[in-house]
């Protein structure tokens, strides 16, 4: 595999795009978050634990977590050493537990508890930056919007569908390149590919189905 600023100027056509994606959706029929939730408050507490941690160990953090703590007003009877020990195993715990008290603060006296479903809005909110409020956006309003993490970023890049490595200018990028309709399902898509074949180290280009398409693929013999 290629370092993705070996193809500076390559951009994939519309049509192998296409194709690019109808063998995603093939290889990963089952994409979709991999964050535990019921409601789109426990995905905003769950997609702010997941910075730098993987969605298993915010998943295991998150079922004892909500157990107990199902709202704002029920985060907020926490003191903020009581709220980084029960997160304590993730990284970041400081930052993250005064953002998630900030948060269900500002969501109970500004929102009456509920969270808003609103781009501008949620990015107002301590631990919201804007990756995190297009997860939310998408997985619990079903509204589309294409969040850009690490694998999206990386991933995109090295199949040619977006330049660069600024979030939001990837962001654009793919939003320009995919139907409004499909934003969503292609960040998953890209996501699951990313975790599952186009790892950011020794990527499995061999195995990849989309081999032939990729301008980064290593087609040279293993």
């Amino acid at each position: 595999m290629n370092n993705t600023n070996e193809n500076p100027d390559y951009k994939q056509s519309l049509e192998t795009f296409k194709s690019m994606l109808r063998l995603l959706e093939d290889t990963y029929p089952d994409a979709h978050c991999e964050l535990n939730f019921s409601n789109p408050f426990e995905l905003l507490i769950a997609t702010i634990l997941s910075a730098q941690a993987t969605d298993k160990k915010v998943n295991q953090i998150t079922e004892r977590l909500f157990r107990n703590y199902k709202t704002p007003e029920d985060f907020l009877t926490l003191s903020l050493s009581e709220m980084e020990k029960a997160i304590k195993e993730l990284g970041l715990y400081h930052n993250k537990a005064k953002n998630i008290l900030a948060t269900c603060r500002i969501l109970v006296e500004k929102y009456q508890g509920e969270v808003p479903h609103d781009l501008e809005a949620l990015i107002e909110l301590p631990g919201v930056g804007r990756k995190t409020a297009n997860v939310v956006l998408s997985n619990a309003f079903g509204i589309p919007a294409l969040a850009v993490d690490t694998h999206v970023l990386r991933v995109s890049n090295r199949l040619g569908l977006a330049i660069g490595t600024n979030p939001d200018s990837i962001e654009k990028q793919l939003m320009s390149l995919i139907p409004r309709e499909k934003w969503s399902h292609a960040h998953h898509l890209l996501i699951w590919h990313g975790r599952r074949t186009c790892a950011a180290r020794n990527p499995r280009c061999q195995d990849c189905t989309l081999l032939s398409l990729c301008p980064s693929a290593n087609l040279e013999p293993q």
